[in-house]
This record gives structure tokens, C-alpha cells and sequence, in this order.
């Protein structure tokens, strides 16, 4: 549905796109970037969720009094296992929360652009006389 409209827009220069439909384009065109940005953090968020588990799974493979190092920067500090695992279960929590905190911004996003699509969709079918007569944008004035 989206390469439709952007393919509609390409086709016409700025010029010849009503105000009022340049508007919503450019809205949608703000809503796309917005869930892409979204989706690129929480992808990465989820990679650092991954990363974390493997970093739990082989702590938890070494016994108790073995060694363990943590990494701060380009050092590699010595530390107790509980700490690390600790420290390790905590950045998962936090981590996890991020994820449903993007999942929520995600679907706020993509529901808006839905509604802005809806409302581009209309304005094209209503043509010239600027969409449907419940749209909140202005009209533009025959004279």
C-alpha cells in the first residue's frame, strides 16, 4: 500500500500535489522514517538480548570458584560470578523491557500511518475537492 502512494507521488512533482495532499504525504513520508528508527533499535536491543543469554549460558557452565572476567572497555577486570551473572540478568531485564517499549512505539506508529494512508487514500478519490468531507485537513478554495 505504501509503494502505491510513493509511487503516486514520485509520478507528480511537488508543484502539481494539492497543499493539503502534500501535507499528508509528507506525514507519511515522517511516520516511515520514524517506524524504520524504531525497528532498527529494537532489532538491535533484541541482538543485545541474544548476546546476553549467550553470556549467561557459559557463566553458568563454569563452576563456582572458577575465574571470571568482565569486560570494561579494552580491560578485562577480574570479578566474582555472582556479580557477573547479576549484573548480566539485569541488563536482560532491562533490555526485555526496551523491546516491549519499542513493540508499543511500533504499533502506535504503524497505526498512524494506516490512518494517514486511509486518509491519502480518500483525498485521491475525492480528487481536486480535497477528500472526504470528515477530513481535518483544509480544503483548497475553488475561485
Amino acid at each position: 500500500m505504501l509503494v502505491a502512494y510513493t509511487e503516486y507521488c514520485i509520478n507528480m512533482s511537488e508543484q502539481e500535489l494539492p497543499p493539503w495532499l502534500r501535507e499528508q504525504v509528507a506525514r507519511l513520508q515522517q511516520l516511515q522514517q520514524n517506524l524504520q528508527a524504531i525497528m532498527m533499535q529494537k532489532q538491535q536491543v533484541e541482538l543485545e538480548v541474544v548476546e546476553t543469554d549467550r553470556a549467561l549460558e557459559e557463566i553458568k557452565k563454569t563452576g563456582t570458584e572458577e575465574t571470571v572476567y568482565k569486560s570494561a572497555g579494552p580491560l578485562l577486570i577480574k570479578s566474582k560470578r555472582e556479580d557477573v551473572i547479576k549484573e548480566l540478568e539485569e541488563k536482560k531485564e532491562l533490555s526485555n523491557t526496551r523491546v516491549m517499549v519499542l513493540s508499543k512505539q511500533e504499533t502506535r506508529v504503524k497505526d498512524n500511518l494506516k490512518e494517514v494512508e486511509n486518509k491519502i487514500n480518500q483525498m485521491i478519490r475525492g480528487g481536486a475537492q480535497g477528500g472526504s468531507s470528515s477530513s481535518s485537513v483544509p480544503r483548497p478554495k475553488n475561485g
